[in-house]
């Protein structure tokens, strides 16, 4: 006997298929708070790769000699990144203030491959063909590795799990804004492609870096909005811009060799502390 709401042919009401449909649905597409910050940070850092053609790259093929541009789009490309990480920053506090959908996670490592990943990559290969065309592929295989050590260390945060309050290696976000700053500096082309190189090992590294969290994230916060002030008076050729953004850049690129010395010094305390404690251990131990 079939039930007198439904007709024998099958056919079952509109309402009734939207309600199996969300039962077997497993994610829900309703975005969070936390979600619509990430997608800010994917944004800005396609909006990064954007300033990096248009007034960086073509005005460099077609031999444009407007430097003022170039500094203006170079600023505004770095300017959103450092946005970026903003975005970055604040998903992950929001998150757990509130709460994030299942798509969480996915969308936060989609957008930082394109932020921290794609941007700086892309950064590095338009500097090297800006300053020497002898150097293009030297600079193309260096943004491969920084693409390549974002991808390795998002897939690997994805499947390891750490300590809570730390991360395994930089940080994806430090170690863009870090590529970006050693780029800026305007060093020799071998010093910076090492240095560069270098950035990458410490991101696909075993290094521990603490998660920026309490004093922390508002320090972090508050170097990248007085980075972004730098950048700014750098753009507009305002006086003693160059200098502050040399002295913006070196402080970046002090603060991430400094860490993982701390790191480095930490762990190896650590280490001989439990092999004295093991030590005295065995000789506590009654002999036979």
């Amino acid at each position: 006997m079939t039930d007198p709401e439904t007709p024998a042919t099958g056919w079952v009401p509109e309402a009734a298929e939207e309600e199996a449909a969300e039962e077997e649905m497993p994610l829900s597409l309703r975005l969070s708070i936390a979600d619509t910050l990430t997608l800010g940070n994917a944004t800005c850092g396609f909006m990064a790769v954007y300033f990096t053609t248009t007034g960086i790259l073509i005005p460099h093929l077609t031999g444009s000699d407007e430097s003022g541009m170039a500094r203006h789009s170079a600023a505004t490309a770095v300017i959103l990144m450092l946005l970026a990480a903003i975005f970055d920053l604040c998903d992950g506090l929001v998150a757990r203030k509130l709460r994030s959908s299942p798509m969480g996670a996915e969308l936060d490592n989609l957008s930082d491959l394109i932020s921290f990943g794609l941007a700086p990559a892309y950064f590095v290969l338009v500097y090297g063909m800006v300053a020497d065309d002898a150097h293009q592929r030297v600079s193309a295989l260096a943004a491969i590795v920084v693409l390549l050590a974002v991808v390795l260390r998002l897939a690997r945060f994805s499947c390891v799990t750490m300590k809570d309050g730390m991360f395994q290696g930089m940080p994806s976000p430090f170690g863009a804004l870090t590529v970006v700053s050693i780029v800026l500096l305007e060093l020799p082309f071998v010093p910076t492609l090492l240095a560069i190189v270098g950035v990458a090992w410490l991101m696909v590294s075993r290094v521990e870096y603490p998660k920026p969290r309490g004093v922390l994230a508002v320090a972090m916060l508050s170097w990248i909005v007085g980075a972004m002030g730098l950048l700014a008076a750098w753009a507009f050729d305002a006086p003693g811009g160059q200098l502050l953004l040399q002295t913006g850049c070196a402080l970046q690129i002090v603060l991430a060799a400094t860490i993982p010395l701390f790191a480095t010094t930490r762990r190896v305390n650590t280490f001989r502390h439990n092999r004295r404690e093991n030590r005295e251990a065995r000789a506590a131990q009654p002999t036979q």
